[in-house]
């Protein structure tokens, strides 16, 4: 059995527990095709109702699939995304969740992180996520500091902190491949988020280079770097304001990852980073719609829940 082949029997039979009544959809793209092949293989060694869909790479990670994909997602038992571009925060995914679908989204999946990250212990994961939401789950406010100099402050509202486990075994649910966080859709935040990790589109960065974000109100009014403030100001002018929401706060989960790669799939699950992402966060639990979910991650950050510092795993 090759590596790929062994990871997408983790996809399929563990992380999914794909049953042999049940239908599978592989929704990939051009670029991703070979990795949808493998999990193909899988699921069609597993049900007779397994089938793949290909379509041309979205122009932007949130960006909607043709109406034909987010069909096939919505029809199915059990649906798997290797794709380019995101289908993690769309209403394709959102829609095949609410009609009873279990959805595991790849999104940016390559060769290395398809074949690295899923050679993991979730049940250790899940374990990892329940002990942070422990922590977090009754907490009001959440402050994240940082030595690269984050200091930001979200309020939690009515907003319900999620775990993305890697085990979606219940209809209704979704996750990313490789998984490992706990997040939440704050409703708003206040305060300056530096990213010295990963961010798109510029990978891992380097040692000492640092992209800054200023937040008021809920809403990102300064970003240092030129391409991504570029990227928000052409959503914005399809949105407005959305497109400069403060989406997201995450925690990850997964100590098997052990230095960041530049994948910002696999790298913001490390356990011990946080990440802060803009733009999009309906299909978390908020509330605004944006063409765009932009995820940073942070190293070494420190987080306090209503002031308490909280224990956060640590990579192996």
């Amino acid at each position: 059995m090759t590596t790929r082949e062994s990871a997408a029997e983790t996809a399929v039979r563990q992380c999914l527990a794909l049953e042999s009544d049940e239908s599978c959809v592989i929704v990939t793209d051009d670029t991703r095709e070979p990795i949808g092949e493998s999990l193909y293989a899988v699921a069609s060694e597993i049900t007779d109702d397994a089938s793949i869909i290909r379509y041309p790479p979205g122009e932007t990670h949130g960006a909607e699939p043709p109406e034909p994909v987010a069909a096939a997602m919505a029809g199915a038992d059990v649906v798997l995304a290797p794709t380019t571009k995101s289908l993690s925060h769309t209403r394709a995914r959102t829609e095949a969740n609410d009609a009873g679908a279990r959805v595991a989204t790849l999104p940016g999946i390559t060769e290395d992180v398809f074949t690295t990250g899923l050679d993991a212990d979730y049940e250790s994961i899940a374990a990892h996520c329940e002990d942070v939401r422990e922590q977090v789950d009754d907490a009001d406010e959440i402050r994240v500091t940082t030595p690269a100099g984050t200091d930001i402050t979200f309020a939690v509202g009515n907003r319900a902190w999620l775990s993305d486990t890697g085990i979606v075994h219940e209809p209704g649910i979704m996750s990313n491949l490789p998984a490992g966080e706990v997040f939440i859709s704050p409703e708003t935040a206040e305060g300056t988020f530096v990213v010295d990790g990963t961010m798109r589109p510029h990978g891992l960065l380097e040692d000492g280079q640092q992209l800054t974000f200023e937040v008021e109100d809920g809403l990102v009014t300064h970003i240092s770097d030129d391409e991504i403030r570029e990227t928000v100001e052409t959503a914005a002018d399809e949105v407005g304001d959305a497109a400069y929401n403060l989406a997201e706060l995450g925690i990850g989960t997964n100590v098997a990852v052990t230095e960041l790669v530049g994948s910002v799939l696999l790298d913001e699950k490390a356990g011990g980073t946080v990440h802060i992402a803009v733009g999009d966060n309906a299909g978390i639990g908020g509330e605004t719609e944006a063409p765009i979910h932009l995820d940073g991650i942070l190293r070494e950050p420190t987080v306090f829940a209503d002031g308490v510092e909280i224990d956060l795993p640590q990579a192996e």
